[in-house]
């Protein structure tokens, strides 16, 4: 990838160029028209390799990775994995997911929760059950679930991959430091669009950071500004 903002330089190595990592970064690919998933319902038509370089390299720089339960049911979402030049750089395993859900209502048969080298975690204010080996964390709320990831569990460097519904909650909430915006060179129209977010209360302003292109993919960091 090379960079062209906030100056222009040649290749560049994503894993150096998203090395500064802030507590709750959300990243997204969209079409050019702001669709978040292709004809077929998924992401993997949108940014190309282009795109799966930088997406699993903010995996490889993160804590956790937090999903939504839509995402999760599904059942395209599989358990997290690193190449192996980039679990040397992390200098380990591969980070957990984290699947947010209010009603437990998941496919625990998945090899999401059967299979995944780091065991996935399940974030929910639901007291109901979960099978045997799953480890829970019970919070009230987003913010005490954030909390609790962070001081409880250590997990201090997190990276939401959506849905819409769960960056929307996250957004509201001000949890929200950096957006990584990827835009692929795509125009999708009205039939195959699902919006980037759900309904925000408020409009959330942001700073463009850095821009970097890639096959025609324009990789966007915007810091969310804080309203305090």
């Amino acid at each position: 990838m090379r960079r062209l903002l906030p100056e222009p330089a040649g290749q560049t190595d994503p894993y150096a160029a998203y090395s500064d990592v802030p507590p709750m970064r959300v990243g997204m690919v969209v079409s050019a028209d702001g669709s978040v998933t292709d004809p077929d319902g998924w992401t993997d038509g949108l940014g190309g390799d282009a795109d799966f370089r930088v997406f699993r390299t903010l995996r490889a720089l993160a804590d956790a990775i937090l999903v939504g339960a839509a995402t999760v049911r599904t059942g395209r979402l599989g358990p997290a994995r690193l190449r192996p030049d980039l679990r040397e750089r992390r200098g380990g395993p591969p980070a957990p997911i984290v699947v947010v859900s209010r009603s437990l209502d998941l496919p625990w048969d998945l090899p999401l929760f059967t299979a995944a080298e780091t065991p996935t975690l399940v974030v929910t204010p639901s007291e109901g059950s979960v099978p045997s080996g799953i480890r829970v964390v019970r919070a009230p709320d987003l913010r005490g679930a954030v909390a609790e990831l962070r001081d409880g569990l250590g997990l201090r460097r997190l990276l939401c991959e959506g849905g819409p519904g769960l960056t929307t909650a996250l957004l509201r909430e001000g949890l929200v430091d950096e957006l990584c915006l990827n835009i692929a060179p795509t125009l999708l129209g009205s039939r195959f669009h699902t919006g980037l977010l759900s309904r925000l209360d408020a409009p959330v302003d942001l700073d463009l950071t850095a821009v970097h292109e890639d096959e025609g993919v324009l990789f966007l960091r915007y810091r969310v500004r804080t309203t305090s």
